[in-house]
Order: structure tokens, then sequence, then C-alpha cells
């Protein structure tokens, strides 16, 4: 016998960049997402996702309705994106109920109070991200920002990242499928899995040691730690130096531009301006004191 694991993927203010992120999965690959056994006796079944869904129209979303209502409590619900709660949710929808439109606040809150749990797929899900950023026109607010508004309580994971890699994502599906949800010391202040994302971009940067000697890239193509061009890194968790993207083929830094910080619950309003060097931020002082030695000696 093969259990299930029943999984709604609904898309709220976002801009595929997440869902696609997903469909890049390496190992496994989507195929073996979607039709394998992710883990031995148990399958995901993908239940509703708009991007890649056979299905249209009211027989998707009654899809998606007939597994709210039959598997009650059995699945989880991966929303992927920031919920726009301004004029009553008019500025996004789901499908159609009785002619009408049905709000994504509407949605995100009918299916997650029957969802075993729910996973924020994204820094816009995560943190409100892009979306929320001001002035806010259509008040998107975070998934745990929006549930909490609700009194809604369910054990919720966020996947941060604009956007995340894969291999958070998947990683975390099957550690939940293996071990059961997270406890609470899996998961760090913002709900993220310590897993990928436990340690600073700046802890493993092939460029630490650029940073130490205090020597600064002045313009993109030098060599040096990239700080003075903006780079976020001492202040954004995410596993990128060790993980890269593209099925390992490379990451941001490596291809000589700055981390902007995308994990972040601060992105993009207070990491940007994305090139433009951080202040107020305690680094270490090894290399600022290398820094100021060059300095007076010059």
């Amino acid at each position: 016998m093969v259990k299930e694991l029943p999984v709604i993927y609904l898309q709220t203010a976002a801009c595929s960049g997440c869902a696609v992120t997903m469909l890049n999965t390496a190992s496994p690959t989507i195929k073996n997402m979607l039709i394998d056994q992710l883990a031995p006796g148990v399958h995901i079944n993908l239940k509703f996702h708009p991007v890649i869904m056979a299905a249209a129209g009211d027989l998707a979303i009654q899809a998606m309705e007939d597994t709210a209502k039959r598997q009650k409590g059995e699945y989880v619900l991966v929303v992927d994106g920031a919920v726009p709660t301004a004029a009553n949710g008019a500025f996004g929808a789901v499908g159609e109920r009785n002619g009408k439109p049905v709000a994504m606040m509407q949605r995100v809150e009918e299916l997650a109070k029957d969802a075993l749990a729910v996973i924020a797929m994204g820094t816009c899900a995560s943190f409100g991200g892009i979306p929320a950023a001001p002035p806010n026109p259509t008040g998107c607010v975070s998934v745990q920002k929006f549930l909490a508004s609700k009194k809604i309580t369910k054990p919720l994971i966020n996947i941060a990242g604009c956007p995340p890699h894969p291999d958070w994502f998947v990683g975390t599906v099957a550690g939940i499928i293996m071990n059961g949800l997270p406890k609470e010391e899996d998961l760090d202040e913002f709900l993220r899995p310590k897993l990928f994302y436990g340690k600073l971009i700046h802890e493993n940067c092939p460029r630490r040691a650029y940073f130490d000697e205090g020597k600064f890239a002045k313009k993109f193509g030098d060599e040096g730690c990239l700080y003075e061009l903006g780079c976020k890194g001492p202040i954004t968790h995410a596993d990128c130096p060790i993980r890269h993207w593209n099925s390992g083929t490379n990451w941001v830094i490596g291809a000589g531009a700055p981390c902007n910080g995308c994990t972040q619950p601060e992105f993009p309003t207070e990491t940007a301006p994305f090139y433009e060097k951080l202040v107020d931020v305690d680094l270490p002082v090894v290399g600022a004191y290398w820094a100021n030695k060059e300095g007076n000696n010059g």
C-alpha cells in the first residue's frame, strides 16, 4: 500500500518564478516527484497547480475544492505569493463560485483552515516580498501575517528566496514525508528550515578571505570582496555558496555579482539599493582592521 500526500499549490500575488524554480529541481526531477515514491511507500499527489495541471477553468477549481473537502486535515497547502487584502481582496482572485470571483485571500483562508500544514513558497509568501513593498496599494501581506489576522494556527514553514532554490522546497517536503513536520528547533526565528538557512552567505563565501584581508572590489570584474559594491551576504541566511544553482553550475557571487539578500524579511525594501554598501551593520572586525591599516599606510 502506498500512502499519498495530497498537495494544493495555490498561487497568489506572485510572478510564477517560484513555480518555475520548483519545476527545475534536478534530484529528484519534477517527474520523479510527481510520479514516483519520493520516499518508500509515500507518493506526492499534486492535486492542484495552475502552472502544470492539464485541467483548466471550473474543472481545475473543482479538483482543488474536492481535495479540501474529501481530504480535510490531510493535505499540505503551498502558497506561492503574498496575500492581497486591500478592498476586501479585490486585487486578486482564484476561480469563481456561483459566477463571482473568489478572492485570493478567501482561498488562502478556506484552504489553510483545513490543511495539515502550510508551506509559504518564496519570499513574497514568507515575508511579503516585492508585492508588499511600499506603497503596496493592494495591501499585500505575508502568509504568516494573514493567517495570524484570521486566527488560523497551523504549522507553517517559510521557504524564502526570490526564487528559492528548488532543493530548499524539495528537501523540506522530503523531510516532512520521512520525519514528520519540523520541530520548533528545526526552524529559525523566521520559520525557515535551519538545514538550508542556518548560516550566513558571508560565512561560506569563497571571497570571504578577501574580506578578512580588507581587499574589496572597486568595480565589477575586480578581484576582491563585493561588500563595497552592495553585497548583502553579511546579513543573508542561505546555503547558496555550497549548493549553487542551475543543477550546481554556479551562483550569483560566483558569476561576479553581489548577493541581494533575497531570502531575508527585509527584501527588497531594506536591502535596496542593491549595488550600494550596507550601512550600520555589525561585521567581523578583521577586514576593517586591515582596511584601516592599508589606508593609514597609503
